[in-house]
C-alpha cells in the first residue's frame, strides 16, 4: 500500500467517524426539539414517535404499531389513549375484521397545524440551509438519509427480535 493509498484510508476513516457523530449529535439534538415540543403540545416523547409513524405510514392497527416501535402492546395502549384524549388519533372498528375487537388507529388532521407551527422554526432553517446545495448534492444527501434511516430501522428490529 503506498503512503499515499494509506493517507487516503486515514481520511476516510476520520470522515466516516465524523459523519457517525454529527448523525449522534444530530439525533439528540431533534430529541431535545421533540421533548419541547411535547411539553408545549402535552405530549411524551414517546407519544409524538408514535404519532409520526402513524400519520406517516397510515392507519394501523395498535399491533402493528406495537411491531413497528418494538413496544409492548399494553404500552402502545397507553400512548393510544394519551393521543386519543388529547385529539391526535381516532380508534376505528375493522368491520372487515373477524374479531370484534379490532380497531385501526387514524391520525387525524385538526391539531395538525398546532404541531407545524412549533416546528416551523426548524423547518425554516432547513429549507434555507438546503437552499445552498445544487439539485444533485441534494439528491445524495436524500439517499443517504433514506439509507441511514433504513439501517436505523433494521437496527431497531435487530435489538426487538
Amino acid at each position: 500500500m503506498s503512503p499515499e493509498s494509506a493517507e487516503e484510508v486515514r481520511r476516510r476513516r476520520r470522515l466516516t467517524a465524523e459523519i457517525k457523530d454529527s448523525l449522534r449529535a444530530l439525533s439528540n439534538q431533534l430529541s431535545l426539539l421533540n421533548h419541547q415540543v411535547g411539553a408545549q403540545l402535552d405530549l411524551k416523547d414517546v407519544d409524538i414517535d408514535c404519532l409520526e409513524l402513524i400519520t406517516r405510514h397510515g392507519p394501523m392497527s395498535p399491533t402493528a404499531l406495537s411491531r413497528r416501535t418494538g413496544l409492548h402492546p399494553a404500552t402502545i395502549t397507553g400512548i393510544l389513549d394519551r393521543l386519543q384524549r388529547g385529539g391526535w388519533v381516532t380508534r376505528e372498528r375493522d368491520p372487515a375484521a373477524t374479531d370484534r375487537r379490532a380497531v385501526t388507529v387514524r391520525a387525524l388532521r385538526d391539531r395538525n397545524k398546532e404541531m407545524f407551527q412549533l416546528y416551523s422554526g426548524m423547518n425554516g432553517t432547513m429549507d434555507k440551509i438546503c437552499s445552498g446545495y445544487a439539485e444533485t448534492e441534494l439528491e445524495l444527501l436524500a439517499e443517504f438519509l433514506r439509507s441511514t434511516t433504513e439501517a436505523g430501522r433494521d437496527a431497531t428490529t435487530e435489538l426487538v427480535n
